[in-house]
Protein backbone atom coordinates (compact mmCIF):
# COMPACT_ATOMS: atom_id res chain seq x y z
CA UNK A 1 0.00 0.00 0.00
CA UNK A 2 1.42 3.44 -0.61
CA UNK A 3 2.35 5.42 2.34
CA UNK A 4 1.85 9.03 0.25
CA UNK A 5 -1.77 10.64 -0.14
CA UNK A 6 -2.77 14.16 -1.21
CA UNK A 7 -4.81 13.99 1.74
CA UNK A 8 -5.01 12.35 5.05
CA UNK A 9 -7.95 12.42 7.27
CA UNK A 10 -8.64 11.62 11.00
CA UNK A 11 -11.69 10.39 11.43
CA UNK A 12 -14.76 8.60 9.43
CA UNK A 13 -17.67 10.43 10.56
CA UNK A 14 -19.95 12.29 8.79
CA UNK A 15 -17.16 15.53 8.24
CA UNK A 16 -14.17 12.86 7.61
CA UNK A 17 -16.43 10.34 5.12
CA UNK A 18 -18.24 13.30 3.44
CA UNK A 19 -14.69 15.08 3.50
CA UNK A 20 -13.18 12.24 1.85
CA UNK A 21 -15.72 11.82 -1.08
CA UNK A 22 -15.48 15.50 -2.09
CA UNK A 23 -11.56 15.36 -2.59
CA UNK A 24 -12.20 12.23 -3.96
CA UNK A 25 -14.32 14.01 -6.55
CA UNK A 26 -11.81 16.48 -7.23
CA UNK A 27 -9.20 14.06 -8.48
CA UNK A 28 -6.87 13.95 -4.92
CA UNK A 29 -6.25 10.80 -3.46
CA UNK A 30 -7.20 10.17 0.12
CA UNK A 31 -6.77 7.94 3.29
CA UNK A 32 -8.82 7.74 6.06
CA UNK A 33 -7.78 7.07 9.49
CA UNK A 34 -10.90 5.54 11.93
CA UNK A 35 -10.31 3.48 14.95
CA UNK A 36 -13.83 2.14 15.35
CA UNK A 37 -16.53 2.01 12.97
CA UNK A 38 -17.02 4.17 9.59
CA UNK A 39 -19.47 6.89 10.21
CA UNK A 40 -19.03 7.89 13.18
CA UNK A 41 -21.16 8.67 16.58
CA UNK A 42 -23.78 9.80 14.25
CA UNK A 43 -23.97 6.64 11.84
CA UNK A 44 -23.15 4.19 15.50
CA UNK A 45 -23.73 5.57 18.60
CA UNK A 46 -25.51 9.05 18.00
CA UNK A 47 -28.26 10.48 15.26
CA UNK A 48 -29.35 7.14 13.29
CA UNK A 49 -30.08 4.55 15.89
CA UNK A 50 -31.44 7.24 18.32
CA UNK A 51 -34.01 8.54 15.60
CA UNK A 52 -34.39 4.91 15.14
CA UNK A 53 -35.27 4.04 18.75
CA UNK A 54 -37.83 7.64 18.74
CA UNK A 55 -39.25 6.01 15.74
CA UNK A 56 -40.09 3.08 17.66
CA UNK A 57 -41.11 5.66 20.67
CA UNK A 58 -43.62 7.67 18.08
CA UNK A 59 -45.13 4.15 17.26
CA UNK A 60 -45.48 2.82 20.88
CA UNK A 61 -47.29 6.36 22.36
CA UNK A 62 -49.71 6.79 18.45
CA UNK A 63 -50.58 3.15 19.01
CA UNK A 64 -52.20 3.94 22.77
CA UNK A 65 -54.47 6.11 20.63
CA UNK A 66 -55.39 3.84 17.93
CA UNK A 67 -59.06 3.95 18.75
CA UNK A 68 -59.89 7.07 18.57
CA UNK A 69 -58.97 6.42 14.78
CA UNK A 70 -61.51 3.15 14.48
CA UNK A 71 -58.42 1.13 14.81
CA UNK A 72 -58.65 -1.41 18.18
CA UNK A 73 -55.30 -3.22 18.70
CA UNK A 74 -55.64 -4.32 22.42
CA UNK A 75 -53.26 -4.10 25.29
CA UNK A 76 -50.21 -2.08 23.67
CA UNK A 77 -46.86 -4.09 25.03
CA UNK A 78 -43.74 -2.61 24.82
CA UNK A 79 -39.85 -4.10 24.62
CA UNK A 80 -37.00 -1.91 24.31
CA UNK A 81 -34.64 -4.55 23.83
CA UNK A 82 -36.31 -5.53 20.52
CA UNK A 83 -36.55 -1.90 19.59
CA UNK A 84 -32.77 -1.06 20.59
CA UNK A 85 -31.52 -4.66 18.19
CA UNK A 86 -33.77 -3.05 15.25
CA UNK A 87 -31.63 0.28 16.15
CA UNK A 88 -28.17 -1.68 15.89
CA UNK A 89 -29.32 -3.28 12.10
CA UNK A 90 -29.92 0.10 10.81
CA UNK A 91 -27.23 1.47 12.31
CA UNK A 92 -24.88 -1.03 10.77
CA UNK A 93 -26.74 -0.59 7.37
CA UNK A 94 -25.51 2.69 7.22
CA UNK A 95 -22.09 1.46 8.63
CA UNK A 96 -21.84 -0.47 5.60
CA UNK A 97 -23.20 2.26 3.55
CA UNK A 98 -20.13 4.27 4.43
CA UNK A 99 -18.27 1.76 3.29
CA UNK A 100 -19.43 1.31 0.06
CA UNK A 101 -19.02 5.05 -0.28
CA UNK A 102 -15.22 4.40 0.52
CA UNK A 103 -14.58 2.04 -2.46
CA UNK A 104 -16.57 3.52 -4.54
CA UNK A 105 -14.68 6.48 -4.39
CA UNK A 106 -11.37 5.06 -4.16
CA UNK A 107 -10.23 6.24 -0.66
CA UNK A 108 -7.94 4.23 1.42
CA UNK A 109 -9.23 3.28 4.66
CA UNK A 110 -6.84 2.72 7.71
CA UNK A 111 -8.58 1.03 11.30
CA UNK A 112 -5.95 2.71 13.44
CA UNK A 113 -5.15 5.53 15.82
CA UNK A 114 -3.52 8.44 14.07
CA UNK A 115 -0.60 10.60 15.46
CA UNK A 116 0.09 13.58 13.80
CA UNK A 117 3.91 14.77 13.02
CA UNK A 118 5.03 17.89 11.92
CA UNK A 119 5.24 17.93 8.30
CA UNK A 120 1.96 16.66 6.90
CA UNK A 121 2.79 13.32 8.21
CA UNK A 122 0.38 10.69 9.96
CA UNK A 123 1.74 7.71 12.30
CA UNK A 124 -1.12 5.08 12.59
CA UNK A 125 -0.87 2.67 15.10
CA UNK A 126 -2.99 -0.43 13.94
CA UNK A 127 -3.20 -4.22 15.07
CA UNK A 128 -0.78 -5.58 12.22
CA UNK A 129 1.74 -2.54 13.71
CA UNK A 130 2.69 1.23 12.76
CA UNK A 131 3.41 2.99 9.63
CA UNK A 132 3.99 6.65 8.58
CA UNK A 133 1.93 8.20 5.90
CA UNK A 134 2.90 11.10 4.61
CA UNK A 135 0.57 13.93 2.90
CA UNK A 136 1.71 16.00 -0.46
CA UNK A 137 -1.35 18.42 0.40
CA UNK A 138 -3.21 18.63 3.86
CA UNK A 139 -4.01 16.51 6.91
CA UNK A 140 -7.67 16.84 8.13
CA UNK A 141 -8.70 16.49 11.76
CA UNK A 142 -12.29 15.00 12.53
CA UNK A 143 -11.32 13.24 15.61
CA UNK A 144 -15.23 14.30 17.00
CA UNK A 145 -16.34 14.43 20.17
CA UNK A 146 -17.84 12.42 23.58
CA UNK A 147 -20.02 13.11 25.91
CA UNK A 148 -19.16 14.78 29.46
CA UNK A 149 -19.64 13.95 32.84
CA UNK A 150 -20.21 16.19 35.78
CA UNK A 151 -17.70 14.93 38.82
CA UNK A 152 -18.51 17.53 40.74
CA UNK A 153 -21.54 16.35 41.71
CA UNK A 154 -20.87 12.88 41.79
CA UNK A 155 -21.92 12.12 38.03
CA UNK A 156 -19.23 10.06 37.07
CA UNK A 157 -19.66 7.41 34.26
CA UNK A 158 -20.00 3.75 35.06
CA UNK A 159 -21.62 2.21 32.53
CA UNK A 160 -24.38 0.72 35.28
CA UNK A 161 -25.96 3.33 36.92
CA UNK A 162 -24.16 6.74 35.56
CA UNK A 163 -23.76 6.45 32.01
CA UNK A 164 -24.59 8.44 28.52
CA UNK A 165 -26.30 8.23 25.31
CA UNK A 166 -24.26 5.62 24.21
CA UNK A 167 -24.85 3.52 26.98
CA UNK A 168 -28.43 3.81 26.98
CA UNK A 169 -28.33 2.56 22.91
CA UNK A 170 -27.51 -0.52 24.03
CA UNK A 171 -30.01 -1.02 27.04
CA UNK A 172 -31.24 -4.61 26.78
CA UNK A 173 -34.65 -3.29 28.59
CA UNK A 174 -35.79 0.17 29.89
CA UNK A 175 -35.45 1.00 33.35
CA UNK A 176 -38.44 1.74 36.15
CA UNK A 177 -37.02 4.79 36.73
CA UNK A 178 -34.90 6.85 35.15
CA UNK A 179 -33.14 10.86 35.44
CA UNK A 180 -31.86 12.32 32.48
CA UNK A 181 -29.47 14.84 33.41
CA UNK A 182 -29.54 17.97 30.90
CA UNK A 183 -32.52 18.80 28.92
CA UNK A 184 -30.80 19.69 24.94
CA UNK A 185 -31.42 17.97 22.17
CA UNK A 186 -29.95 14.34 23.58
CA UNK A 187 -31.59 14.89 26.90
CA UNK A 188 -34.91 15.39 25.45
CA UNK A 189 -34.91 12.86 22.97
CA UNK A 190 -33.67 9.82 25.30
CA UNK A 191 -36.57 11.20 27.87
CA UNK A 192 -39.59 10.55 25.28
CA UNK A 193 -37.66 7.54 24.26
CA UNK A 194 -38.00 6.08 27.87
CA UNK A 195 -41.13 7.35 29.06
CA UNK A 196 -42.73 5.43 25.28
CA UNK A 197 -41.12 2.45 26.91
CA UNK A 198 -42.69 2.69 30.26
CA UNK A 199 -39.75 3.99 32.27
CA UNK A 200 -40.55 7.01 35.04
CA UNK A 201 -38.32 9.74 33.85
CA UNK A 202 -37.32 12.41 35.68
CA UNK A 203 -35.73 15.17 32.93
CA UNK A 204 -33.37 17.99 34.29
CA UNK A 205 -32.21 20.80 33.54
CA UNK A 206 -29.70 23.37 35.26
CA UNK A 207 -31.04 26.14 32.98
CA UNK A 208 -34.50 27.84 33.45
CA UNK A 209 -35.88 26.55 30.61
CA UNK A 210 -36.04 22.78 28.39
CA UNK A 211 -33.67 23.42 25.26
CA UNK A 212 -32.29 26.35 26.18
CA UNK A 213 -30.84 27.35 23.16
CA UNK A 214 -33.96 27.06 21.13
CA UNK A 215 -37.40 29.54 20.96
CA UNK A 216 -38.54 30.01 24.70
CA UNK A 217 -42.20 29.55 23.27
CA UNK A 218 -41.04 26.42 21.42
CA UNK A 219 -39.43 25.41 25.01
CA UNK A 220 -42.99 26.16 26.69
CA UNK A 221 -44.82 23.75 24.61
CA UNK A 222 -42.57 21.20 24.68
CA UNK A 223 -42.65 21.16 28.60
CA UNK A 224 -46.55 20.92 28.11
CA UNK A 225 -46.45 18.46 26.08
CA UNK A 226 -43.99 15.99 28.32
CA UNK A 227 -46.24 16.92 31.34
CA UNK A 228 -49.05 15.61 29.73
CA UNK A 229 -46.83 12.12 29.10
CA UNK A 230 -45.95 11.83 32.54
CA UNK A 231 -42.24 12.94 32.43
CA UNK A 232 -41.26 15.32 35.18
CA UNK A 233 -39.76 18.16 34.01
CA UNK A 234 -37.34 20.26 35.92
CA UNK A 235 -36.05 23.48 34.54
CA UNK A 236 -33.52 25.60 36.71
CA UNK A 237 -32.76 22.48 38.73
CA UNK A 238 -29.77 22.23 40.08
CA UNK A 239 -28.12 19.16 41.53
CA UNK A 240 -26.22 19.00 44.16
CA UNK A 241 -25.38 15.64 45.24
CA UNK A 242 -25.63 12.28 43.42
CA UNK A 243 -24.50 9.42 44.99
CA UNK A 244 -24.39 5.70 43.59
CA UNK A 245 -24.98 2.15 44.30
CA UNK A 246 -24.78 -1.15 42.95
CA UNK A 247 -29.00 -0.85 42.80
CA UNK A 248 -29.22 2.66 41.64
CA UNK A 249 -28.99 6.68 42.50
CA UNK A 250 -30.04 8.66 44.95
CA UNK A 251 -30.23 11.89 43.67
CA UNK A 252 -30.33 15.70 45.82
CA UNK A 253 -31.77 18.75 43.68
CA UNK A 254 -33.08 22.28 44.33
CA UNK A 255 -35.92 23.00 41.92
CA UNK A 256 -38.35 26.57 42.34
CA UNK A 257 -36.90 27.13 45.46
CA UNK A 258 -37.69 23.40 46.89
CA UNK A 259 -35.25 21.00 47.71
CA UNK A 260 -36.41 17.46 46.21
CA UNK A 261 -34.86 13.94 46.27
CA UNK A 262 -35.16 10.84 43.48
CA UNK A 263 -33.97 7.44 43.74
CA UNK A 264 -33.98 6.15 40.25
CA UNK A 265 -32.35 2.97 38.53
CA UNK A 266 -29.78 5.37 36.56
CA UNK A 267 -29.06 8.75 35.62
CA UNK A 268 -27.98 9.47 31.99
CA UNK A 269 -26.03 12.16 32.16
CA UNK A 270 -26.56 14.79 28.50
CA UNK A 271 -24.50 17.79 29.41
CA UNK A 272 -22.61 18.28 26.63
CA UNK A 273 -19.82 16.87 24.76
CA UNK A 274 -16.04 18.05 25.15
CA UNK A 275 -13.71 17.48 21.90
CA UNK A 276 -11.80 14.76 20.92
CA UNK A 277 -7.65 16.62 20.97
CA UNK A 278 -6.39 14.26 23.45
CA UNK A 279 -3.37 12.28 22.28
CA UNK A 280 -3.55 13.49 18.43
CA UNK A 281 -0.26 15.49 18.44
CA UNK A 282 -1.59 18.82 18.33
CA UNK A 283 1.13 20.20 20.60
CA UNK A 284 4.09 18.56 18.65
CA UNK A 285 2.60 20.15 15.23
CA UNK A 286 2.09 23.40 17.20
CA UNK A 287 -2.14 23.37 16.76
CA UNK A 288 -3.46 25.81 18.57
CA UNK A 289 -6.59 25.42 20.45
CA UNK A 290 -9.55 28.02 21.79
CA UNK A 291 -12.53 27.32 24.39
CA UNK A 292 -10.70 23.60 24.21
CA UNK A 293 -11.72 23.31 19.95
CA UNK A 294 -9.18 23.47 17.47
CA UNK A 295 -8.64 27.03 16.15
CA UNK A 296 -9.97 27.32 12.20
CA UNK A 297 -10.45 29.77 9.88
CA UNK A 298 -13.06 30.57 7.42
CA UNK A 299 -11.55 27.59 4.98
CA UNK A 300 -11.77 25.43 8.24
CA UNK A 301 -7.65 25.56 8.01
CA UNK A 302 -5.93 25.53 11.65
CA UNK A 303 -3.08 27.87 12.76
CA UNK A 304 -0.27 25.46 11.28
CA UNK A 305 -0.18 25.72 7.12
CA UNK A 306 -1.68 22.30 5.56
CA UNK A 307 -3.34 21.26 9.09
CA UNK A 308 -7.41 21.33 8.87
CA UNK A 309 -9.91 20.47 11.14
CA UNK A 310 -13.77 19.58 10.85
CA UNK A 311 -16.92 19.18 12.57
CA UNK A 312 -17.35 18.78 16.51
CA UNK A 313 -13.79 18.92 17.14
CA UNK A 314 -13.77 22.64 15.32
CA UNK A 315 -16.44 24.37 17.61
CA UNK A 316 -20.33 24.34 17.92
CA UNK A 317 -22.41 23.95 16.78
CA UNK A 318 -21.75 20.68 17.35
CA UNK A 319 -23.71 19.14 14.74
CA UNK A 320 -23.32 16.09 12.07
CA UNK A 321 -25.04 18.49 8.77
CA UNK A 322 -22.73 21.33 9.87
CA UNK A 323 -19.27 18.68 10.04
CA UNK A 324 -20.35 17.37 6.81
CA UNK A 325 -20.72 21.04 4.99
CA UNK A 326 -17.50 21.59 6.92
CA UNK A 327 -16.09 18.04 5.22
CA UNK A 328 -16.96 19.48 1.55
CA UNK A 329 -15.07 23.23 2.00
CA UNK A 330 -12.17 21.83 3.42
CA UNK A 331 -12.06 19.21 0.65
CA UNK A 332 -12.77 22.18 -2.29
CA UNK A 333 -9.96 24.74 -0.17
CA UNK A 334 -7.46 22.05 -0.35
CA UNK A 335 -7.96 21.66 -4.04
CA UNK A 336 -8.05 24.95 -4.76
CA UNK A 337 -11.33 25.46 -5.47
CA UNK A 338 -13.15 28.53 -5.00
CA UNK A 339 -15.57 28.16 -2.41
CA UNK A 340 -18.77 29.23 -0.54
CA UNK A 341 -18.51 30.69 3.22
CA UNK A 342 -20.69 28.97 5.54
CA UNK A 343 -23.21 30.60 6.99
CA UNK A 344 -23.05 29.36 10.87
CA UNK A 345 -26.16 31.42 11.07
CA UNK A 346 -27.49 29.35 9.25
CA UNK A 347 -27.36 26.06 9.91
CA UNK A 348 -30.66 24.23 11.23
CA UNK A 349 -31.12 22.86 14.39
CA UNK A 350 -33.27 19.61 14.69
CA UNK A 351 -34.69 18.05 18.01
CA UNK A 352 -36.53 14.87 17.10
CA UNK A 353 -38.71 14.23 20.43
CA UNK A 354 -42.40 14.55 20.41
CA UNK A 355 -43.14 17.05 19.12
CA UNK A 356 -40.30 17.76 17.20
CA UNK A 357 -38.66 21.14 17.43
CA UNK A 358 -36.55 22.66 14.80
CA UNK A 359 -35.01 26.03 14.08
CA UNK A 360 -32.57 28.52 11.97
CA UNK A 361 -31.00 32.12 12.67
CA UNK A 362 -32.34 33.93 15.24
CA UNK A 363 -34.53 33.87 18.54
CA UNK A 364 -36.13 36.60 19.74
CA UNK A 365 -34.12 36.90 22.24
CA UNK A 366 -30.84 37.28 19.82
CA UNK A 367 -32.97 39.72 18.16
CA UNK A 368 -33.40 42.03 21.17
CA UNK A 369 -30.30 41.42 21.96
CA UNK A 370 -28.84 42.38 18.67
CA UNK A 371 -31.53 45.79 18.65
CA UNK A 372 -32.71 44.51 15.56
CA UNK A 373 -36.69 45.38 14.68
CA UNK A 374 -38.56 42.90 13.76
CA UNK A 375 -42.39 41.60 13.54
CA UNK A 376 -43.34 38.17 14.68
CA UNK A 377 -45.83 35.87 12.42
CA UNK A 378 -47.36 32.51 14.55
CA UNK A 379 -49.68 30.18 12.86
CA UNK A 380 -50.79 27.22 15.33
CA UNK A 381 -50.76 23.38 14.29
CA UNK A 382 -54.58 23.66 15.56
CA UNK A 383 -55.63 25.61 12.68
CA UNK A 384 -53.99 22.93 9.88
CA UNK A 385 -56.11 20.99 8.06
CA UNK A 386 -53.58 18.64 7.52
CA UNK A 387 -52.75 18.41 11.49
CA UNK A 388 -55.84 17.99 12.37
CA UNK A 389 -56.76 14.75 9.98
CA UNK A 390 -53.48 13.61 11.77
CA UNK A 391 -54.20 14.45 15.45
CA UNK A 392 -51.60 16.01 15.87
CA UNK A 393 -52.28 19.15 16.47
CA UNK A 394 -49.41 20.57 19.76
CA UNK A 395 -47.39 23.69 18.33
CA UNK A 396 -46.81 26.52 15.45
CA UNK A 397 -44.76 28.06 13.16
CA UNK A 398 -43.13 31.12 13.93
CA UNK A 399 -41.58 33.24 11.41
CA UNK A 400 -39.40 36.40 12.64
CA UNK A 401 -39.57 39.09 9.79
CA UNK A 402 -37.54 42.22 9.45
CA UNK A 403 -39.36 45.48 9.71
CA UNK A 404 -37.88 47.39 7.10
CA UNK A 405 -36.73 45.15 4.36
CA UNK A 406 -38.74 41.78 5.37
CA UNK A 407 -35.98 39.49 5.54
CA UNK A 408 -36.49 36.01 7.65
CA UNK A 409 -34.42 36.89 10.83
CA UNK A 410 -35.36 33.53 12.27
CA UNK A 411 -37.72 30.65 11.98
CA UNK A 412 -38.99 27.96 14.92
CA UNK A 413 -41.19 25.02 14.54
CA UNK A 414 -42.55 23.03 16.69
CA UNK A 415 -44.73 19.91 16.20
CA UNK A 416 -45.03 16.94 13.78
CA UNK A 417 -42.50 16.93 11.18
CA UNK A 418 -40.66 20.34 12.11
CA UNK A 419 -37.27 19.00 11.17
CA UNK A 420 -38.61 18.37 7.25
CA UNK A 421 -40.64 21.79 7.65
CA UNK A 422 -37.76 23.98 8.39
CA UNK A 423 -35.78 23.34 5.35
CA UNK A 424 -38.15 25.45 3.30
CA UNK A 425 -36.90 28.61 5.33
CA UNK A 426 -33.20 27.36 5.47
CA UNK A 427 -33.56 27.24 1.57
CA UNK A 428 -35.41 30.68 1.87
CA UNK A 429 -32.36 32.00 3.72
CA UNK A 430 -29.95 30.79 2.14
CA UNK A 431 -31.02 32.46 -0.88
CA UNK A 432 -31.93 35.88 0.96
CA UNK A 433 -35.91 35.55 0.36
CA UNK A 434 -37.71 37.85 1.94
CA UNK A 435 -40.86 36.87 3.85
CA UNK A 436 -43.39 37.63 1.03
CA UNK A 437 -41.67 35.31 -1.19
CA UNK A 438 -41.93 33.10 0.90
CA UNK A 439 -45.77 32.95 0.76
CA UNK A 440 -45.87 33.80 -2.34
CA UNK A 441 -44.81 30.16 -3.40
CA UNK A 442 -48.41 28.47 -3.86
CA UNK A 443 -48.51 25.79 -0.82
CA UNK A 444 -50.41 22.45 -1.47
CA UNK A 445 -53.87 22.12 0.54
CA UNK A 446 -54.05 20.23 2.58
CA UNK A 447 -50.55 19.97 3.53
CA UNK A 448 -48.28 21.28 7.29
CA UNK A 449 -46.68 23.16 5.11
CA UNK A 450 -49.37 25.70 4.88
CA UNK A 451 -48.43 26.41 8.44
CA UNK A 452 -45.10 28.26 7.01
CA UNK A 453 -47.38 30.20 4.53
CA UNK A 454 -49.62 31.27 7.04
CA UNK A 455 -46.95 32.17 9.65
CA UNK A 456 -45.70 34.56 6.57
CA UNK A 457 -49.20 35.92 6.08
CA UNK A 458 -49.02 36.63 9.76
CA UNK A 459 -46.03 38.16 9.88
CA UNK A 460 -47.13 40.54 7.50
CA UNK A 461 -50.39 41.10 9.11
CA UNK A 462 -52.76 39.34 6.72
CA UNK A 463 -53.31 36.35 8.33
CA UNK A 464 -56.39 34.37 6.69
CA UNK A 465 -57.26 30.93 8.46
CA UNK A 466 -57.09 32.10 12.22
Amino acid sequence: MANTFDVIILGGGPGGYVCAIRASQLGLSVAVVEKEQLGGVCVNIGCIPTKALLHSAYLATELKHAADFGITTGDVKTDYGVAMKRSRRVSEQNSKGVEFLMKKHKVTVLKGTGTLKPGKKVMVQAQAGTQELSASKAVVIATGSRPKDIPAIGLVFNGKTIFSSTEALFLEKAPAAMAVVGAGAVGCEFADIFSAFGTKVTLLEALPRLLPVEDAECSDVLAKAFKKRGIAAHAGAKIEKASATDKGVHLTFESGGKKETVEVDCVLVAAGRAANTENLGLEAVGIALEKGFIKVDGKLQTNVAGYYAIGDVAGPPLLAHKGSREGMVAAEAIAGQQTHPIDYTNVPGATYCHPEVASVGYTEEKCKELKLEYVVGRFPFSANGRARTAGETDGFVKIIRGKQYGEILGAHIIGAHATELIHELVVARANEYTVEEVELAIHAHPTLSEAVSEAALDAMGRVVHI
